[in-house]
């Protein structure tokens, strides 16, 4: 079948095979007059179908990064637990919670608390933090992206009040998986944790990086697939961007193209997920997020922290945290968009895909 009856057929509904949708990526990633024919036909069906679901709007999230320790090793983070050149920091529960307000004051309804595998944040801290900010914020949702814990953690943190839950599966192959990540880490737990996570109710965002070192279309391929299979709420995806304190210091960057080809990939296989335009993909090109939105994203997470921590949450060489990428800077922002024909939308905005 000729790449361009893949790509129909998956725009018609139809399942790809693993090595249809292998194909398909595969011949992207080579390039030429094929890449660019089948790219534009896979955005201008994604952008359309983010319309049809969600509109022009692009839903802002406050994201708070609570704490840069982290217990594992994962060999892309700068937050890896054996970079003893991370700065470390821990926002307090009166800290979090001033973000949340300021938050509150700027317009935001959903608050994203963001941090490496603490054990410093146990589940009777994390429990009283949500539990107040849901009391503070009644309307507002609550995001978790707090790693991999147990069933009854998740369970805890849900009647407290959490309402979404982000945890990457990063890579859908076990052998892949087990390149970007030590032995005490495998892809069956992360699968683990994002199925606990639906049965107790949470939106779940699941996501993976593009261009990671080993990657191949056939891991891509797999990533979608397994997308799919599990039906998320939300989708992260971005460039692998290096990190000068990690053992992946001297891999190349992924590449702006190959992302967006994967979210307009995405936003049709899943039409009604909700698709961040992440950070990284700000970070590898001035417009990127712009990019993104056109390639069928529709979501934004400005930042909330402190700002004298900001700068220190590190997960990759250069990472935005000024500018257009902060919460103070909410107007510059909606004039970027209002020049592709977007809308900021600050309500929870929440995923239709349910």
């Amino acid at each position: 079948m000729r790449v361009n009856d893949i790509l129909e057929m998956i725009i018609n509904g139809g399942v790809p095979t693993k090595k249809e949708l292998s194909e398909l990526i595969e011949t992207f990633r080579r390039g030429g007059d094929i890449a660019a024919e089948i790219y534009e036909r896979a955005r201008g069906v994604a952008e359309a179908l983010r319309d049809e679901h969600y509109g022009r709007r692009v839903f802002l999230r406050g994201l708070i990064e609570f704490t840069s320790y982290c217990k594992n090793n994962c060999y892309y983070c700068g937050l890896r637990r054996d970079n003893k050149n991370a700065e470390r920091y821990r926002l307090t529960e009166e800290q979090i919670l001033e973000c949340c307000d300021y938050g509150a004051s700027l317009g935001f309804n959903t608050f994203v608390l963001q941090g490496g595998e603490d054990g410093h944040f146990t589940d009777e801290k994390l429990v009283s933090i949500v539990s107040k900010i849901k009391a503070a914020h009644p309307k507002a949702a609550v995001t978790l992206s707090v790693g991999e814990r147990s069933y009854d953690s998740y369970k805890a943190l849900r009647a407290a009040g959490a309402d979404r839950f982000l945890l990457r599966h990063e890579s859908a192959t076990d052998e892949h998986y087990a390149k970007l990540h030590p032995e005490s880490l495998t892809l069956e737990n992360r699968k683990r944790c994002l199925y606990d996570l639906k049965s107790l109710g949470y939106q779940v965002g699941a996501g993976f990086m593009v261009g990671s070192p080993y990657q191949t279309s056939e891991n891509l391929a797999a990533d979608l697939l397994f997308l799919r299979e599990l039906q998320p709420q939300m989708v992260g995806i971005g460039p692998f961007i290096p990190h000068r304190d990690t053992p992946f210091r001297d891999y190349t960057a992924g590449g702006l193209e190959l992302v967006l080809f994967m979210l307009a990939l995405t936003r049709i296989l899943l039409p009604k997920v909700l698709l961040p335009a992440t950070t990284a993909l700000g970070t590898i090109a001035n417009d990127g997020r712009e990019r993104g939105v056109l390639a069928g994203a529709n979501v934004v997470m400005p930042n909330l922290s402190p700002i004298d921590v900001r700068k220190k949450y590190l997960l990759y060489n250069d990472k935005l945290c000024s500018g257009d990428e902060t919460a103070e800077h909410i107007k510059e922002l909606a004039e970027r968009f209002s020049k592709i024909n977007c809308v900021l939308d600050m309500s929870r905005g929440d995923s239709k895909n349910i």
